[in-house]
């Protein structure tokens, strides 16, 4: 990989956009690259959350403008492979990812990466985290979902200032307006993502992959339609595990009183 680096420790996979020198500016390249490597680690047993951030001092400065519009332009079928590209790793990979993800921005997020960011289930920033939708600052409109999914994941005021002004803010207004999960101090960056990878790899894998999945479908239904889709996700759910969170759950809880659910997850049963 030219433009991708993953280092796997302790069944997290820290997946790096590396292209420092770029300020980790998406191309083509990283694009194909980044699609083939979530893929990959979907489906690697040794990892049980990816972390998704930037080599050097940058998360992503967005896409790279020479590589990505200007040496595209007027190529329509190599257009069209890098944005279906583009759009699939960081939006319909990472949204329907079967393990947890986790953005952890620590420098520049700018432009066409708030769709990574915002697809990950979690987003730890740093403090001192530049954030920006410049897309109004040279004329076009934020790219992919963005738009869409700041509508929700943001108050529509909010939404709107960030996408009509372009303007610069930090991990702490990014955090305050709940476009992260939090901001800390750029050197605890590292330990607190690694901290919350720690808690979500504690959960049973398949209750993990239904809530997300389950949370993210029933907004758009009515009460009715949500009930249905949750009774019939549970049973989906008891299906895939054999049934092993009544088994080993209200086991341990009950008789052998060996958990608080409100304090942590039962030991999962094989």
């Amino acid at each position: 990989m030219r433009t991708v680096k993953v280092e796997k420790a302790d069944g997290i996979a820290w997946t790096f956009l590396n292209r420092p020198e770029k300020r980790n500016a998406m191309s083509p390249t990283l694009h194909f690259e980044m699609d083939a490597v979530l893929a990959e680690l979907e489906t690697d047993p040794e990892v049980r959350c990816v972390v998704i951030t930037g080599a050097g001092q940058a998360f992503s400065a967005g896409q790279d403008l020479k590589e990505f519009f200007r040496e595209l332009d007027g190529k329509p079928a190599e257009t069209k492979r890098a944005t279906e590209a583009a759009n699939r790793w960081r939006w319909d990979r990472l949204y329907n990812y079967d393990k947890p993800t986790i953005a952890m921005v620590n420098g520049f997020c700018v432009g066409g990466a708030f769709m990574q960011l915002m697809a990950c289930d979690f987003a730890v920033a740093a403090e001192d985290a530049t954030f920006s939708l410049s897309e109004i600052n040279w004329g076009i409109i934020p790219g992919g979902l963005v738009a869409r999914v700041m509508t929700e994941a943001l108050g529509y005021r909010d939404a709107l200032d960030l996408c009509l002004t372009g303007r610069s803010f930090d991990g702490k207004e990014a955090a305050r307006l709940r476009l992260v999960n939090e901001a800390v101090p750029p050197d605890a960056l590292r330990d607190r993502t690694t901290a919350l990878a720690r808690l979500l790899m504690s959960k049973d894998p398949e209750a993990y992959r239904a809530t997300k999945i389950a949370v993210r479908r029933v907004r758009s239904m009515s009460f009715e339609q949500a009930y249905d889709y949750l009774g019939a996700k549970m049973e989906e759910l008891r299906q895939r595990t054999g049934g092993r969170a009544q088994r080993d759950g209200i086991a341990q809880f009950v008789d052998e009183k060996a958990y608080k659910p409100v304090q942590g997850s039962f030991t999962h049963g094989q």
